[in-house]
């Protein structure tokens, strides 16, 4: 099982995220990234590759 965060502070809403994750954990809410659908979150890891400021925290339980 893995855990996402996002740091607001260091979101931008740049949304590659978005655009990146195969299972569709995050969408743009208000200008910013949310994770909608953290329980699909496989741990591939390309959310945090593609995040130009480093917001995005994935922890494996």
């Amino acid at each position: 099982m893995w855990i996402v965060t996002i740091d607001s502070e260091k979101c931008d809403g740049a949304g590659e995220c978005v655009n990146n994750c195969p299972v569709e954990v995050f969408k743009i809410e208000n200008g910013k990234c949310v994770v909608v659908n953290g329980d699909a979150c496989e741990g591939c890891e390309t959310c945090v590759s593609v995040c130009p400021n480093g917001a995005i925290i994935l922890k494996e339980m």
